[in-house]
């Protein structure tokens, strides 16, 4: 996948059709190409303040990647993250938290080690993995947790509002 930060929206390359496409860090639903209307991979970086707009009021599961650049294990779970990220486009969001730069939510969640993966819904934490660990690993414990279970992405609300599939 790639992307590009730029303000609070990012330009995620579809990894279907290859259009760019903007998507924002906050917005109901989840975000489709607007050439082949598949679901985009969602991973946005966030701070401490931005933290309840961008994971708490989700209206998608939020995997939360607490980690720091100087950590070794964080650079190399981030590849499997970002890859999860795009195997379950519709229906899991990725924010990635560097601890050094939102301690306030390391307290929050009462992080001891890095890497720690939250998966959250509703502002709740349902799922906790602290270490890195390989993306089969990841991604069975991620299905295990998720509404639907392996099952195809779940209907989402497109940015008119309509249900699309």
């Amino acid at each position: 996948m790639s992307t590009q930060q730029k303000g609070s929206t990012r330009i995620v390359v579809c990894p279907h059709c290859s259009t760019k496409n903007r998507v924002p860090a906050v917005a109901a639903g989840a975000p489709r190409c607007g050439n082949c209307h598949r679901p985009l991979p969602w991973v946005v970086d966030t701070s401490g303040p931005d933290f309840t707009a961008v994971v708490d009021e989700s209206t998608l599961p939020v995997l939360v990647d607490v980690w720091a650049p100087w950590c070794g294990p964080c650079r190399m779970v981030s590849p499997a993250l970002e890859q999860l990220a795009t195997e379950l486009a519709g229906r899991l969001k990725l924010v990635k938290v560097n601890a050094d730069e939102a301690p306030e939510v390391s307290r929050r969640f009462d992080i001891q080690a890095i890497p720690t993966l939250l998966l959250m819904r509703g502002g709740q934490v349902v799922a906790k993995q602290v270490g890195a660990a390989p993306a089969h690993v990841l991604r069975t414990w991620l299905t295990q947790h998720l509404p639907g279970g392996g099952a195809e992405p779940a209907a989402t609300s497109d940015s008119n509002g309509g249900d699309r599939r």
